[in-house]
């Protein structure tokens, strides 16, 4: 027997007399000091941002003090979370259910999030005021679609390929090919980052420059940090991946991290069309008389 079935045979056993010695195949959480370390992190970070933009003596310790307490909870409790699956056997059927039901409804919270800055992309293009004669407007040299936005569309729809290809491969239980299928999306993701890098460091126009600026690097800018958050997400289940932590069967971790990869994918598309071709094609000047 391999490695890879005799921990899938074990884990089996161990949510059998889970359900058995609890009488239910649900998960009762332990208490935790996850929940009160990241408020107080949140809290810390609020506080510092503001002391910070104040110009406050220790604001920004503060500021930083709150991301290390943010960081070091998430580390932890995605800890526990991998322990309780992995090697506890606390993720039943059931329980997975449950997990894939907040993670759909934690990218429909993120869908939400995106049309809030699409929602500003379209009323300030289409409502101009006194201040904008046309849009993009008057001195702004935007960026055209078919340069750097394009390539990026292209790593990011090829990203989404190769996680599909480490999806399917994990279902048919060919590691190897799991595993290929997963670097290439990891790689890919971080190719993306550097070109938007590239991007921003060339723009001709800054976050300053109008509405224009605004929205574009305030959408493109947290797009970019979901691509980061994602990349991130996929390399720690590659890491659990080799350490065979993953079976046909029992992947919601991974399972988790497509779903969001491939959202990541959408909103890009949606980015490439309004903001960078629909949104950065020149209209006509505006009569304000």
């Amino acid at each position: 027997m391999s490695k890879r079935n005799l921990i899938f045979t074990l884990l089996k056993l161990i949510m059998t007399l889970n359900i058995n010695t609890q009488g239910h195949p649900f998960h009762l959480v332990d208490p935790s000091p996850w929940p009160f370390t990241g408020a107080f992190g949140a809290l810390t970070t609020t506080c510092g941002a503001v002391m910070y933009m104040h110009s406050y003596v220790g604001g920004g310790f503060t500021l930083i003090l709150g991301f290390v307490l943010i960081i070091l909870t998430m580390i932890g409790w995605w800890r526990d979370i991998v322990r309780e699956g992995s090697f506890e056997g606390q993720h039943t059927k059931e329980v997975q259910v449950g997990l894939r039901q907040g993670m759909i409804l934690f990218i429909v919270s993120e869908v939400m999030f995106f049309f809030a800055f699409f929602w500003a992309f379209f009323h300030s293009s289409m409502n101009p005021t006194i201040d904008i004669v046309q849009w993009p407007p008057l001195g702004v040299d935007v960026i055209g679609p078919w340069g750097v936005p394009l390539l990026n569309t292209i790593i990011l729809l090829t990203s989404g390929a190769t996680v599909t290809w480490a999806h399917h491969a994990i279902f048919t239980g060919s590691f190897k090919r799991t595993v290929e299928g997963l670097t290439l999306t990891v790689f890919l993701g971080c190719f993306f980052l550097c070109v938007q890098m590239l991007e921003y460091a060339e723009a001709p126009f800054t976050i300053a420059d109008s509405v224009y600026g605004s929205t574009f690097f305030l959408t493109t800018g947290f797009h970019g940090f979901h691509v980061l958050i994602g990349t991130i997400f996929l390399l720690v289940c590659l890491v659990r991946l080799y350490n065979q932590e993953f079976t046909r069967e029992h992947h919601v971790g991974f399972e988790s991290a497509i779903w969001y990869w491939h959202f990541v994918d959408v909103v890009w598309l949606f980015l490439f069309v309004v903001v960078y071709w629909w949104g950065g094609s020149p209209s006509e000047s505006i009569s304000l008389d």
